[in-house]
């Protein structure tokens, strides 16, 4: 805030901090955020250690924002002795160099010192980033790594396995840091909170009277009721509408042309169409039979129900009155209140016997002891977490900070910014502006907003299986030849090449150079195409007027007959007269427009220039306007960067950024291509034509002025000379304007 003082250099059309002393990063939350180049950059997609910016992502949301980086600085400079350092970037921490003067700078320093003897370093005198990454996978590794994960491999006994994976089956697991599946104390509180309410749940259900008519075997047995209680009672409604009239009999049993279609399809004794038939034969108050006469797609349910159910109940009976069904359900209706009231359903898959083992208070033991040894290595899981985030932070956080607090890197051009993926070689040039998307149709709404010139491209590697998009910004050269599909190669920034496929063009000027070519381009290209059409149109004038004439020869030699040629129109005197006006117009205007043209004198090429701008000048302003307006802040903010500047790519700069192919210096070039095209003799013909202009010009007088009396036009054409025909026309008013003699006196 006030008192600090801070150094700014200017590139891209705006200030940007420059940090010049270790200090300077370490007060970035004295800076005001609106000098912020930006606000907040994504984890992924960027060229800088992602494990550096994920230690950096304190909230694990994928960005990292500007509180995020200060915290980060501020913690890094209370364990550095010098901040000077941090401007190195270097790969290595000396431990002399961690503050050892405050508790959390000693607990660092010392675990610092542990992770180097862990991995036979005791007598190092520095710790390195490669370093902290094997020493932290060692420990990931170990049984307990104090992530407050614990897998049932971390247990000693059979029994502490088998518990802790009851925990796992039943509530699911957790990701422990070696990638295996493990629980957490919450899952633990959980498990046994289930295992509690479900043992009481067993317990009441034992308890009460008439809960358990079959003692353990209730369940089984309401199952098998339950899966037929709809069909017996189907089958006694049935039985009881026939009692109350004979009429309905032959109903409700179905009638013979259902079973007709039945039969007249492939059978199978589960088929749908046959379970939906009645249960048996339906008479008036019959009892229902449980081992005979029953629709086949039910003798399965039926003899599990008397099995397990009626058997046991009803004292073995092959048969059933209705009242016995209704005495038989009646015995289940305590139970089935009691399964309304069921509590711990997530551990019910483990049984009852060992549900009611478990709610014992000495069942929660081992894994409380597992938990314990676990969280005895948070202290050490943390002290190894911040050797490795100051290790790299030492590293990365200064190059961090001048890609995003001020994009230095970027705008100095001696290595590519953290979010420059790499160089596309595309039609002769190499683009480094070249960004990685994920998502090509949510990058291309916002992109085009930069007024950059843009190639969407996929990427591939076809050894490997890899695939990418990115965009490439060209701003240099012209655009005539990129086309959706043209292929070129990409380098990364590791040097990997990858094949690159045009597959979106967003079209924006590329230089000033291009829109003052830009109307005569599409001049031609419209002659090109008015010729190719009208070529066209007479090809396929010739090839009917060919195709009629041999039909007609055809047609001839079957009949003797030919179809009479069409007359031929008259010639129309209105349209000859109307041509001869026209071409007459059209020779006025250009013989006038050469008159006025060579008027001019030594004015002459001022004229031409003002042709020129004539035509090419406002191609030339649209593209000067949206070259001043070409920024990259589209095109970081459509990959979810938070740009807080009018970071502008103009024409200079822009230039540097994409490379056209160029001979290097002292080359030697042999010119003559023995396959070249003829060449026209454009010098003879622009000869020729400087020749009869002049002679033109000379012949209307505009060069009298320049020559000597002998070779001016009036002295040689005389009287018919154009000059000398205008002089006369002026001095004939001035003659006839003199006053009439007198008349003589008489």
């Amino acid at each position: 805030m006030a008192g600090r003082s801070f150094s700014f250099f200017r590139a891209g059309g705006f200030d940007q901090v420059r940090f010049e002393r270790g200090q300077d990063l370490l007060a970035l939350g004295e800076l005001d955020q609106k000098l912020w180049v930006a606000l907040a950059c994504p984890v992924k997609g960027l060229a800088l250690d992602a494990r550096t910016l994920e230690l950096i992502d304190t909230d694990k949301d994928g960005r990292i924002r500007a509180n995020e980086l200060i915290s980060t600085t501020t913690w890094v400079g209370g364990l550095i002795k010098n901040p000077d350092d941090l401007l190195k970037g270097a790969a290595e921490l000396p431990l002399s160099a961690i503050n050892d003067g405050t508790e959390e700078g000693r607990r660092v320093l010392q675990a610092a010192k542990t992770v180097l003897a862990s991995l036979g370093k005791a007598d190092a005198n520095a710790i390195s980033v490669a370093d902290t990454a094997e020493a932290v996978k060692a420990f990931e590794a170990t049984a307990h790594n104090g992530d407050g994960v614990v897998p049932p491999e971390s247990a000693k006994d059979d029994a502490s396995k088998q518990l802790a994976q009851d925990v796992i089956t039943c509530l699911g697991s957790a990701t422990d840091k070696s990638g295996k599946p493990g629980f957490t104390k919450d899952k633990a509180d959980e498990f046994f909170k289930e295992v509690a309410a479900h043992a009481a749940w067993l317990d009441a259900g034992e308890k009460a009277v008439g809960t358990l008519p079959l003692k353990a075997d209730t369940g089984p047995a309401y199952d098998a009721l339950k899966a037929v209680r709809a069909k017996i009672d189907d089958y006694f409604a049935r039985c009881r509408l026939a009692a109350f009239d004979p009429r309905a009999l032959v109903a409700v049993n179905r009638e013979e042309k259902e079973y007709l279609t039945v039969a007249a399809k492939d059978l199978t004794i589960d088929a749908a169409e046959v379970a939906g038939f009645p249960l048996s034969k339906i008479e008036a108050n019959k009892t229902l039979a449980l081992d005979v006469a029953l629709n086949p797609a039910w003798a399965g349910p039926m003899a599990t129900f008397c099995a397990k159910c009626a058997g046991p109940l009803l004292n073995g009976t092959k048969s059933l009155t209705e009242a016995q069904w209704t005495e038989l359900k009646a015995k289940f209706a305590a139970y089935e209140a009691h399964l309304g009231a069921k509590a711990g359903t997530a551990v019910e898959k483990l049984g009852p016997e060992r549900i009611k083992a478990l709610a014992k208070d000495a069942a929660r033991a081992p894994l409380d002891a597992l938990l314990a040894e676990e969280a005895k290595q948070e202290p050490v899981a943390a002290s190894i977490a911040s050797v490795e985030k100051l290790v790299r932070c030492y590293r990365d956080l200064f190059r961090l900070a001048n890609n995003f607090v001020n994009f230095r890197e970027f705008y100095e051009r001696k290595t590519m910014a953290t979010f420059q993926a790499g160089t596309l070689y595309l039609d002769q040039r190499a683009c480094e502006l070249c960004l990685r998307v994920d998502d090509a149709g949510k990058h291309g709404t916002m992109a085009p907003l930069s007024r950059a010139y843009l190639a969407y491209c996929d990427l591939a590697r076809p050894a490997s299986g890899e695939k990418m998009t990115i965009a490439a910004a060209i701003t240099a050269g012209d655009a005539d030849n990129l086309m959706v599909g043209r292929n070129g190669i990409f380098y990364d920034r590791d040097g990997k090449d990858w094949d690159a496929t045009v597959t979106k063009l967003v079209d924006n000027p590329i230089s000033i150079r291009q829109a003052f070519f830009a109307p005569y381009k599409k001049l031609v290209r419209f002659v090109e195409e008015q010729v190719a059409k009208r070529a066209q149109d007479a090809d396929s004038a010739a090839n009917a007027s060919l195709t009629t004439g041999a039909a007609n020869l055809q047609k001839a030699a079957e009949t003797g007959k030919a179809d009479p040629a069409k007359p031929k129109k008259p010639l129309d005197v209105g349209v000859v007269a109307a041509l001869g006006v026209a071409v007459g117009g059209i020779t006025a205007a250009l013989s006038g427009l050469l008159q006025s043209f060579f008027g001019l004198g030594f004015w002459m090429p001022v004229g031409v220039l003002g042709a020129v701008l004539l035509i090419s000048g406002p191609s030339m302003l649209i593209a000067w306007l949206k070259l001043r307006q070409r920024n990259i802040g589209p095109l970081l903010d459509a990959n979810g960067w938070a740009i807080n500047a009018n970071a502008k790519l103009n024409v200079p700069f822009g230039g540097s950024l994409t490379k056209t192919a160029a001979l290097p210096p002292g080359s030697k070039v042999d010119t003559q291509d023995p396959y070249a095209e003829a060449q026209r003799p454009w010098g003879l013909y622009i000869a020729l034509i400087v020749i009869l202009s002049a002679a033109f010009a000379w012949y209307l007088g505009k060069l009298d002025g320049l020559l000597p009396g002998p070779a001016k036009s009036t002295h040689v054409l005389g009287e018919n000379a154009p000059a000398a025909e205008e002089k006369a026309a002026e001095a004939k008013p001035a003659a006839d304007a003199k006053p009439a003699e007198a008349p003589a006196a008489k």
